[in-house]
């Protein structure tokens, strides 16, 4: 896919989309990823703000490399072919083909959305510190958040995330789970400020089929820091 196929689409797809044939949800939704797309026309890959070892004993290196290198760059790599499927379908006004791309754009796109959310909030155990601020404040009880938060996020269901996130409406954090890939804001409405990974690429080569024991160890890894600029941001 050349840089100039995917590079302005939000004004082609909005004039392609107009057609009554066509949901309206699938329309605006289709407009929204092809103008979403980086000025380069692909997403990318981002490098990490750390090394593979740096999470040890957490997270292995071997596990971080399979993770970032592979799993999170499949994402990408699909993401990229969906939105080259999609451009095509809106160019040519297939209304079949627009429908029939939506479930690959969100698991793709909310895999690399994930991903890329979950590797910021990371950060070396030496590093992880929660200091006093605004959300320690609104987190109240933290070890009563951080059990609520573990306790659900172990319960999911097959492969999902777990989420602390801010909510607009009532100024709150809530804890959420999504399965799959399905993005946090897209999903619940809420902002992602901290989420927990639990497919389990993510933990089994460290914890093999245990869960909780690697959902209860990230803790000392969290990037705290990352996480209030999130809250700071979101309460704008």
């Amino acid at each position: 896919m050349s840089g100039k196929l995917i590079v302005g689409q939000g004004l082609r797809a909005a004039a392609n989309l107009r057609s009554s044939s066509i949901p309206t949800e699938f329309a605006k939704s289709s407009a929204a990823f092809l103008s979403a797309a980086p000025s380069g026309g692909k997403h990318a890959l981002p490098d990490l703000a750390y090394d593979y070892a740096a999470l040890e004993p957490v997270i292995s290196a071997e596990t971080m490399e399979i993770h970032h290198s592979k799993h999170h760059n499949t994402y990408v790599t699909n993401l990229n072919a969906s939105l080259e499927k999609l451009d095509a379908a809106v160019s040519a006004g297939d209304v079949s083909g627009i429908i029939g791309m939506q479930g690959a754009l969100k698991f793709n796109g909310g895999g690399h959305l994930n991903h890329t959310l979950f590797w910021e909030n990371l950060c070396p155990a030496s590093e992880s510190k929660l200091n006093d601020g605004p959300l320690k404040s609104l987190m109240g009880d933290v070890d009563a958040l951080k059990a609520k938060m573990s306790a659900s996020t172990i319960a999911v269901q097959g492969s999902g995330w777990g989420w602390l996130g801010y909510n607009k409406s009532t100024g709150l954090l809530e804890v959420a789970t999504c399965a799959n890939q399905d993005p946090l804001a897209a999903t619940t409405g809420l902002v992602p400020l901290l989420g927990i990974d639990v497919w389990e690429h993510a933990y089994y080569v460290d914890y093999r089929n245990v869960r909780p024991n690697y959902v209860n160890a990230i803790w000392d890894i969290v990037n705290w820091d990352t996480v209030e600029k999130r809250l700071i941001e979101a309460q704008k």
